[in-house]
C-alpha cells in the first residue's frame, strides 16, 4: 500500500497544494477562534522520494564496494548496508511551532530546527508564514537550524533560502559548515549533527526523517534472537542475499533488551539516540518536537523496503540507486524518552487533520469552488491524504512536549481548579 501511497500523491499534488494553503488562511484568520494554533496546510506536501538518475556503471561501482567489503569483513547488518547505499531526499513540513510557541508563552527566542531537511520545502513554507504572521512574532528573535550531511542537498536548501552565494559563510570543516541570512531575514545556519546545534528554546521538526535511519533486523529463533545479515550469493557471486547470523552479535545482544511477541523485529539505533537527544535538550530548555512519518506503534515486524522511480523496488538489487525506508516503531522512541518529556501519539494523519478542521475548511472551499473540475480536484486531494487506505491511516504523527505542557499554570496543590492547559494542536480537536 505504501508504495501506491507514493505515486498517487503526485497525481494529486496541486490540489493538496491548494486545499493546504486555503486551510492555512482560515485557521490563522485574525477572527477565527483558535488563531495561532498550528496550520494543518503545511504539512501537506508530497510524501513521495525521488531518486535521481545514476549510470549503470555507477550502480556496479557500489555492487563491488559491497562485495568487496564483504569479502573482506564477513556478512554486514542490514542498518550498515542501508548506511551504505541510502539517499536521503528528506522533505521536512509544518508550522507546528507557532502554536506550541503561543502555549509556551510567546518567548522572545527560539530556534526553528529541521532534522533532514530536503531541498528545504519545510523552511520555506515554514519562513513565509513567520511572515505572514510579523505582527504576531514581531517582538521575537527567531533562527533556523538545517542539520543535513549532504553537501549537495545543503547548496540546494541554500539557494531556496537566502539570496546567494554572496551572502553565505563557508567553512566545510566546521561544526557550523554554512551560515547566511533568509529571504525574510533570519538568521540560518547548516549542521551535519544535531549536537552541534546551539542549546535554546527550540522546535524541532522530523518529515519521514526517522524512517530512512539505518535499521538491525532481528529474528527469534529457538536459539534466542539472531540478527539478519546481508552476504554474497553463493550460487551467483554478483548479487546479495539475507542470511541469519549462526550465533549473537554484539547488535543482537545489546539492542534486544525485552522479550517481544513478534518472531521479527526491527531496532533504529541511531533513532533512540537522536530521540534521547532531542527530549534531553527539550527537558532542558523548553520547546517541543514533531515527528510525522510512516510507522507502527510495536506492532509490525518487516518493513525493510526500498524504493525506485516511485516503485517498489528490491532492496539488495543494484545498491545505490533506490531509496531505503523502513517504518518507524513509535513504541521505541516513546521508550527512550521515558522519564524525561511527554510524548503524544502516534495518531494517523487523518485523525490528526480532522483534529485540525480538515472537513470544516473543504466544505467551505467546495461552496466557494467556481467550477467542477476544482470541486473534483479538492475531493481528490481530500482523499489522498485522509483515506486511511492511502495516507490517512499510514502517515503518523508524534510529539515530545515539556511535562509541564499539559498542567495548567494555576494548578498547585493548594488550587483544585483553573484555566486548563491549551490544547495541543493536531492531537486535541479544535472548534473552528
Amino acid at each position: 500500500m505504501q508504495e501506491m501511497v507514493k505515486l498517487d500523491t503526485m497525481k494529486f499534488l496541486p490540489g493538496l497544494k491548494y486545499l493546504c494553503k486555503e486551510i492555512s488562511s482560515v485557521i490563522f484568520r485574525k477572527d477565527c477562534p483558535v488563531c495561532g494554533r498550528l496550520s494543518a496546510g503545511q504539512w501537506m506536501r508530497s510524501c513521495s522520494r525521488t531518486s535521481e538518475s545514476t549510470e549503470s556503471n555507477q550502480d556496479n561501482m557500489m555492487l563491488k564496494h559491497l562485495i568487496s567489503k564483504i569479502k573482506s569483513t564477513g556478512p554486514i547488518s542490514v542498518a550498515e548496508y542501508m548506511r551504505e547505499v541510502l539517499t536521503n531526499p528528506v522533505t521536512l513540513l509544518g508550522v507546528w511551532c507557532v502554536s506550541e510557541w503561543m502555549a509556551a508563552g510567546k518567548p522572545k527566542t527560539f530556534q526553528l530546527v529541521e532534522l533532514g531537511p530536503g531541498r528545504g520545502t519545510l523552511a520555506s513554507d515554514a519562513l513565509r508564514v513567520f511572515s505572514q504572521l510579523r505582527s504576531v512574532l514581531k517582538e521575537s528573535e527567531i533562527s533556523v537550524h538545517l542539520v543535513e550531511v549532504s553537501p549537495k542537498l545543503g547548496e540546494i536548501q541554500a539557494q531556496l533560502l537566502t539570496e546567494g552565494e554572496q551572502h553565505l559563510l563557508h567553512d566545510p570543516s566546521g561544526a557550523i559548515y554554512r551560515t547566511g541570512i533568509t529571504k525574510t531575514g533570519l538568521p540560518i545556519s547548516w549542521y551535519r549533527d544535531l549536537r552541534d546545534v546551539p542549546k535554546g528554546f527550540s522546535f524541532y521538526l522530523a518529515h519521514e526523517f526517522f524512517d530512512v535511519l539505518p535499521i538491525h533486523k532481528f529474528q527469534k529463533t529457538k536459539q534466542g534472537w539472531r540478527e539478519i545479515l546481508i552476504d554474497i550469493e553463493p550460487k551467483s557471486p554478483e548479487k546479495l542475499r539475507f542470511v541469519l547470523a549462526p550465533h549473537a552479535t554484539l547488535a543482537s545482544k545489546a539492542l534486544i533488551q525485552r522479550d517481544d511477541e513478534r518472531d521479527h523485529i526491527e531496532v533504529c539505533p541511531e533513532a533512540g539516540v537522536i530521540i534521547d537527544n532531542l527530549a534531553s535538550r527539550i527537558t532542558e530548555d523548553g520547546g517541543a518536537a514533531l515527528i510525522a512519518d510512516y510507522g507502527h506503534n510495536g506492532t509490525k515486524t518487516d518493513t525493510f523496503r526500498g524504493f525506485r522511480g516511485h516503485q517498489l523496488h528490491d532492496v539488495l538489487t543494484a545498491p545505490g540507486t533506490a531509496d531505503l525506508t523502513a517504518d518507524v516503531d513509535f513504541s521505541f522512541l516513546r521508550q527512550m524518552t521515558e522519564g524525561k518529556v511527554t510524548s503524544l501519539g502516534p495518531i494517523t494523519q487523518h485523525q490528526f487533520l480532522k483534529n485540525m478542521g480538515i472537513d470544516v475548511r473543504l466544505q467551505v472551499l467546495l461552496r466557494n469552488a467556481s467550477d467542477a473540475n476544482t470541486r473534483k480536484g479538492l475531493m481528490d486531494a481530500y482523499n489522498m491524504i485522509m483515506n486511511p487506505e492511502k495516507m490517512g491511516n499510514r502517515f503518523k504523527f508524534f510529539a515530545l512536549l515539556p511535562y509541564n505542557r499539559l498542567i495548567s499554570k494555576h494548578d498547585t496543590k493548594t488550587v483544585k481548579c483553573g484555566p486548563t492547559a491549551p490544547p495541543v494542536a493536531g492531537f486535541s480537536e479544535l472548534q473552528l
